[in-house]
Parts: structure tokens; sequence; C-alpha cells
């Protein structure tokens, strides 16, 4: 979104969220719970913050789908060479089930939080309340993850429902976004470049952490500038209007959202920012990125 100047609600909301929601990625208490599952542990820092294992990140997020096999996590998660998801997946599933997996990291997410926040973190009620709010009117048609987690209903605590609302939001969000640039004819590979440059970063930085090869970017390098989209490493004007409508389209399906918080959204924004600055002042997600551009 290099150079908007207003930020569509639901991409502020997104960005307020997400260090909130996204943290359960990065921290230590889910580490050390998958672990004593036997997965490997946080395998580096990222500035400080401990990035998430490769089978342990697939088995835990794809878990709310059940027991499924790589091939449906790869497929729900979209961005990720499959090559790479569907050994890491199987491999999981030799170390512990679905449900096991799924709790400990509802657990850790709520742990974390705890932790920095507090039990009773400034505006919980209220923000549970609009969360509620905003997840109401969702429908779960396409949207695979955002289902897996509506299935599971909420844990009965107030710090761990208030993180699941928000998960359901982050991931109806990624579902819709899923949808959005398929529908435009782009595939993981693509869409993962064309991102960089419209983010502001460099190319093939950030795409190279969903597990593409060398071959496989250029590849795809050489199908979206043979499409007229890159150039020279950026963005065309072109390009950068493709990429736009992705985004476009995912704000599109996101207006229930938008709709049901009506003048509340800014009010819900507001309160988790301190939230979210907490989060990555603590080192339970990272201090910056791309996720910034959204709010």
């Amino acid at each position: 979104m290099a150079g908007s100047v207003t930020v569509p609600p639901a991409r502020r909301l997104a960005g307020a969220l997400e260090p909130v929601v996204g943290q359960v990625y990065f921290a230590p208490e889910a580490h050390e719970a998958y672990e004593k599952l036997g997965f490997a542990g946080s395998p580096r820092s990222l500035r400080g913050v401990a990035a998430p294992d490769g089978p342990a990140y697939f088995c835990s997020r794809g878990s709310v789908l059940g027991q499924v096999p790589g091939e449906v996590v790869a497929s729900a998660f979209g961005v990720f060479n499959p090559e790479a998801v569907v050994p890491a997946v199987a491999y999981g599933w030799t170390l512990t089930d679905a449900g096991t997996i799924c709790a400990a990291r509802t657990d850790a997410a709520r742990a974390q939080l705890v932790r920095v926040l507090g039990e009773r973190p400034e505006g919980l009620d209220q923000v549970r309340a609009l969360l509620e709010r905003a997840v109401a009117p969702l429908r779960p048609e396409g949207k695979a993850l955002f289902a897996g987690l509506l299935s599971l209903g909420l844990p009965g605590d107030p710090v761990a429902d208030v993180w699941r609302l928000g998960d359901l939001l982050r991931e109806y969000r990624g579902d819709a976004h899923i949808a959005a640039w398929t529908t435009a004819g782009f595939d993981a590979a693509e869409i993962g470049l064309l991102t960089e440059p419209y983010w502001g970063v460099p190319l093939r930085s950030y795409v190279r952490s969903r597990a593409w090869t060398t071959a496989q970017l250029d590849a795809a390098e050489e199908r979206l500038v043979a499409r007229g989209l890159l150039a020279d490493g950026g963005l065309t004007d072109r390009g950068q209007a493709e990429r736009e409508e992705v985004e476009i389209a995912t704000d599109r399906t996101c207006e229930p959202i938008v709709q049901a918080l009506g003048a509340d959204l800014d009010t819900l924004v507001d309160l988790l920012r301190p939230w979210g600055r907490a989060v990555r002042e603590a080192r339970g997600y990272p201090a910056s990125g791309p996720h910034d551009l959204a709010g």
C-alpha cells in the first residue's frame, strides 16, 4: 500500500489486531509447549523475537482444521511452498495430534498476553464485546481457517476469548485475501513477489520465508515481467494497480466487519493499539514489519 494516504477501516483494524493475535507464533510459551510435544523449538531470533519452528507452526495453526494432511494445510495457508509444508506436517503428526497442539496453542497465546498485559488488560470487556459484534455476521463459505476456528467455540477465559475472537477476524481476512489473489489469476509465488514492492520492501526478502526456491521465484518473476506487472525489481503502474485491487477485493469481503462495528471500529482500534505496542516492547512480536502499513 505504498503511497496510500487514507487507510481503509478494514485494514486499520487488521493492523491493530495483528500483534495482539499473531503474537502466538512468537510466544516463548508456545515454543516451550511445542518442544514438550517433541518439536524443535524456536530455530532463531528475529532481533530478540523468537521465530517459530516450521513443523510446529504448520501443525499448530493448521490444527484448527483437524488432523488433516499437509496438502490441506498448504492449500488453506495459501502462500507457502507445498514442497516444504507437506513433509513438515507429516512429521508433526508423528509427534502429536491436532487436539493436543491446538490446546497448547490456545494456552500459549493466553499465557503471553497475560504475562505482558495482565489478567485484566485495560478495556478488556469492551474489546470482547466489540470483537463479538464484528465476528457475528461473518459467513464461513470458502473460509477454511475461519470455519475451523469457528468450530472450536470460545475457550471460556476472558483473555483467551478475546484472542480467539481476534484470530477469527485475522483468519477471515486471510481466507478472503487468498480468494482475492487466486481470483485475480496469481499463484502463491507470484503474489509474494508482487507484495514485496507493494509493501516497500526489497524483492525476494520476505517471500523467502515462504520456502520458495530460487528457481521457483525466477520463474514467477519472469511471468510477472511478461505480464507487465514487474520491471527492474519494482511494480509497474499496472502492477501497482492490480496488487491494490487484490487488497480492495479483500476489504470488500471484510465489509460486514466494518458495518457491524460502525463508528466503534475506531474505538476498537484505539483500545487494541496499546496492547499491540506492549506485546512488541516485550519482544512477543516483531518490533516492525509489513503489517505496520495496515495501520
